[in-house]
């Protein structure tokens, strides 16, 4: 088996603590850790980001553009969200402890927690995931390209997506007004059919 690592240097890495490697963190129940090449110098074509959530947060609406995704459900409840751009539908897979979804390279989706202390494992076939956000998508596209192309008011564009921070990561925001407001739990969008069943990122916490 061919491989371009050096496994006879005395800095060839074989083992890593997870923990101590943040891509995001909004608070102590929901955060993200990574795991590439970048901290595991002799992984190659894997990598993972290790999901820590509480109910009803949600990792943002995005797509990896280098990798496919194997979410795998360690402890607590979620639904895996995947736009099907072939069937411009969207599956919604409800996953448990030691059930997976599948997210195909570059499709977009998310991730929502039905219950507390939910824990997932974001496997990745690549050695670092790359990733492009929604909340990157609204903030960094001009205002006048979205409102020209979609035929809306500019102005009222820029008040609507005023509030979204890029890279989110993990939502709705802990000043969010809208939960202050209501404790209703959100639930995925079930119109559309239901089957049975990282360029690494700065951190950033909010």
């Amino acid at each position: 088996m061919a491989s371009s690592i050096d496994y006879t240097s005395p800095t060839t890495q074989f083992t890593f603590d997870v923990n101590n490697s943040p891509l995001f963190k909004k608070d102590s129940r929901n955060l993200i850790n990574v795991l590439g090449i970048n901290q595991l110098n002799t992984l190659e074509n894997v990598s993972l980001l290790d999901i820590f959530l509480s109910k009803n947060n949600v990792v943002e609406p995005h797509y990896h553009q280098n990798a496919a995704e194997l979410v795998y459900c360690i402890s607590g409840k979620a639904t895996v969200s995947i736009l099907n751009p072939f069937t411009k539908q969207i599956l919604n897979y409800t996953i448990t402890p030691g059930q997976v979804a599948n997210v195909p390279q570059g499709w977009w989706h998310y991730e929502l927690a039905l219950v507390d202390n939910t824990h997932l494992l974001a496997i990745f076939d690549a050695p670092t995931p790359q990733v492009i956000l929604g909340s990157d998508i609204l903030k960094f596209t001009p205002a006048n390209i979205m409102a020209h192309t979609y035929c809306l008011d500019e102005n009222q564009w820029k008040q609507t997506i005023s509030a979204v921070k890029p890279s989110t990561y993990i939502g709705p925001y802990k000043d969010c007004y809208h939960n202050k407001k209501s404790n209703k739990q959100h639930k995925p969008n079930t119109q559309h059919y239901q089957p049975a069943s990282y360029m690494q990122q700065p951190y950033r916490q909010y």
